[in-house]
């Protein structure tokens, strides 16, 4: 246990990013999961709707990497490269 006042403060910052961190990273896993099988469902069936689906799953995966690329979740090259691979993806399909 910390015995002073600057660790006390280190190991409340400590947990506070480390939680923060957590919620990006799964967000970001969660949602790219859930805009590749709305991608699956557009590629089976080429409907407008499912098209649509996708660009907005899309559009918040993109947003909340950009959240934590902004407060040093992920690195801005790893948030570039994910932003690539899935914008690829949407426009293989």
């Amino acid at each position: 246990m910390a015995n002073n006042k600057s660790a006390k403060k280190r190991i409340l910052i400590t947990k506070r990013n480390r939680l923060q961190n957590r919620f990006y990273k799964t967000s970001v896993r969660t949602l790219t999961k859930m805009f590749l099988s709305s991608l699956e469902a557009y590629k089976a069936d080429k409907t407008p709707e499912n098209k649509e689906a996708a660009q907005k799953l899309l559009n918040s995966v993109y947003s909340l990497i950009d959240k934590g690329a902004k407060r040093n979740v992920f690195h801005k090259n790893t948030a570039a490269r994910k932003k690539s691979q899935l914008a690829l993806s949407f426009k293989a399909a």
